[in-house]
């Protein structure tokens, strides 16, 4: 462009050329981008218009194959709506691809985060408006009406698109959903789309467009169409991921899912970047030697007093290494400093990442999975049999409440209660997740200021080693409470479903210390003794930790005789019955967190690291609180 020069062009992609390889716009339009960027030109209503259908759908007498049903529904704009939309070319002109102008700015009419969207809609002006025009309900009101945000936030699934901040906090980099204007909510599906969106955020002006470029010459009314399921080649995975927008039923996918073959759980390692490390024999050492510890955790530094441990601030001369980060070179470490121990096992995120623990969980229970882990689907590998799984329960009427939850994040985030089929399929395309059974009839706690409450149980338990088995229980465990009564509904209540309170601005964190809760439970529940849950809980543990272990690495955790561990695990109790119809509270364990937070642990127990650190590197339990396991 005149005027215009080659260093700024340089800086542009210097700063956006990565994003827009990935999303697969051609160089030959980046300049022409740039500039519609910097001077917000928005030029797209020069080339399309917006047309209004009316689709007539007429009955067939025969039974059409289920296939050619599908076909024909991913044919027609926004299936089953009888008034839609479609976007064509009006330029006289048509539109050639080659020509490097033929790139638009599509803005964004609303962007969000899920769990802030009901506030949005209800205290944003204009925006539950836009929103009930844009998807066709009707709303005329000027007062936020319950029952059209309702339909907004079921709807909304239809026309929402996703982008994740690759930096920042974990608060951060959950993942972004938004909703293109008018212009691009209206563009239709096509397998055979004749254009190509992806999101971009432009740095500069620290906003997110949608761009919009095309995939062949167009000529006068043809329509502007996109591949919902962009990029998915397998036909299977594509009709499910097609499903809110052309509904069918998937009964005849087997739902059943089998543990992964070895080269997942190999494929795992390799992105993970572990070197496993060679055979070395236990270290041994003089009953007497106070142990130097090299560690980057605080709340070590100012809690372990034990007098048979010293810190370093040399990494070299250390005997333990006790650290936050990820070790990865195990290899190294046992070729050259056999006999320095640490607080990791290689491969333990086959227990601390939600999809490798749903995985080996499988060895216990089968494909079903075992009594103590809900039934859980990986989204990203297990599409099809989930919606096979959950169109099954509704047929029988079962209830199907579900929990989405990514990977790899802890804290409640990005994790979300639905009972909508089309949520959980469009979740999938944010972050990596799994979809949990939501535990529909929880153990419930009494409290007095606010009724029948849900609650979880946290317990620490030490990993002494993989071969032999050792496995200890910390005698203190966390409870942590719903704040407000729980029910069947208001699934986006936060304080309604979720426990996590400690890390959530402004609202009541109930605290009950373990000894006092003991006898309450078992006031509420006389035919319980804790006692025999506790058993239940143990024996869950149990059964996880030879799973995990029952194979070599890296299909199992690696017996590394150096290696030590500290996990937290976080379970609920749910009404289940025996075969006679009895009663029981069934642990359910809902994930195994990795160097967990022991600030509580460490401010009403403060000799608690010094017990996690005479059980597992002195091999001394006298007088630690911990229960053995295994």
């Amino acid at each position: 462009m005149e005027g215009e020069s080659p260093e700024e062009h340089k800086a542009f992609v210097a700063l956006h050329g990565a994003a827009l390889s990935a999303s697969g716009l051609p160089p030959l339009y980046w300049e022409r981008l740039r500039h519609k960027l910097e001077n917000e030109v928005f030029d797209a209503g020069e080339f399309f218009g917006i047309m209004q259908v009316e689709e007539v759908v007429e009955e067939e007498d025969d039974d059409d194959d289920d296939e050619e049903i599908e076909d024909e529904l991913k044919k027609k704009p926004n299936p089953g709506n009888e008034l839609c939309y479609k976007v064509i070319v009006t330029n006289e002109n048509g539109l050639q691809a080659a020509n490097p102008n033929s790139i638009f700015l599509i803005d964004h009419a609303w962007t969000y985060r899920v769990e802030h969207a009901r506030q949005q809609l209800l205290h944003v002006p204009g925006l539950l408006h836009r929103m009930a025009n844009l998807m066709g309900i009707d709303f005329h009101g000027e007062v936020a009406d319950e029952g059209a945000i309702e339909q907004v936030l079921q709807e909304m699934w239809k026309y929402n698109q996703t982008y994740q901040l690759s930096q920042g906090t974990a608060e951060e980099k959950v993942p972004v959903w938004y909703i293109m204007d008018e212009f691009g909510s209206r563009i239709q599906h096509s397998d055979e789309p004749t254009f190509a969106t992806a999101p971009l955020f432009y740095i500069p002006q620290q906003i997110a467009y949608t761009v919009l470029w095309p995939l062949r010459d167009l000529e006068t009314g043809e329509e502007v169409t996109r591949d919902y399921a962009y990029g998915e080649t397998d036909r299977l995975i594509r009709k499910c991921m097609l499903l809110p927008w052309a509904p069918t039923e998937v009964l005849d996918v087997n739902y059943s899912t089998p543990e992964p073959s070895e080269d997942h759980y190999q494929a795992i390692l390799d992105k993970n970047k572990e070197k496993l490390p060679v055979a070395i024999n236990p270290p041994d050492y003089d009953k007497n030697k106070i142990f130097k510890v090299y560690t980057d955790l605080p709340q070590i530094l100012n809690n372990l007093k034990h007098p048979r441990f010293e810190f370093t601030e040399d990494e070299r001369e250390a005997d333990i290494l006790y650290n936050f980060s990820h070790f990865k070179d195990y290899r190294k470490l046992s070729e050259e400093r056999p006999h320095v121990m640490l607080n990791q096992f290689p491969c333990e995120n086959l227990l601390t990442v939600k999809d490798c623990l749903a995985s080996i969980s499988r060895r216990v229970g089968g494909t079903e999975g075992p009594k103590w882990l809900p039934r859980t689907f990986n989204l990203h590998t297990e599409l099809p049999q989930f919606i096979s799984y959950f169109q099954q329960r509704e047929r029988r009427g079962e209830d199907n409440h579900w929990i989405c939850k990514p990977w790899n994040l802890a804290r409640s985030l990005d994790t979300h209660i639905t009972n909508n089929l089309n949520i959980i399929i469009r979740h999938r395309e944010s972050s990596p997740k799994v979809v949990s059974k939501y535990i529909e009839s929880p153990v419930l706690f009494h409290r007095e200021d606010v009724g029948m409450v849900k609650f979880d149980i946290r317990y620490v338990v030490l990993l002494r080693s993989i071969k032999p088995l050792k496995l200890y229980a910390y005698d203190v465990f966390w409870l942590r409470f719903s704040n407000r009564a729980f029910s069947l509904d208001d699934l986006d209540d936060y304080e309604k479903h979720f426990t996590v309170m400690n890390y959530a601005s402004g609202v009541t964190l109930k605290q009950v210390h373990y000894d006092e809760f003991i006898p309450l439970f078992e006031k509420q529940y006389p035919e319980y003794s804790w006692k025999t849950v506790q058993g239940e809980i143990f024996k869950a543990f149990a059964e996880l930790f030879q799973a995990a272990s029952s194979k070599p690495a890296p299909f199992g955790i690696c017996d590394y005789p150096s290696s030590r561990a500290v996990y937290a695990i976080d379970l609920m109790l749910k009404w289940d019955a025996t075969r006679d119809g009895k009663r029981t509270m069934q642990p359910q364990v809902l994930e195994v967190n990795f160097n967990p937070d022991c600030d509580r642990a460490c401010k009403y127990h403060p000799t608690f690291f010094n017990d996690v650190f005479s059980t597992l590197f002195l091999d001394e339990t006298n007088n630690c609180h911990v229960t053995y396991i295994v």
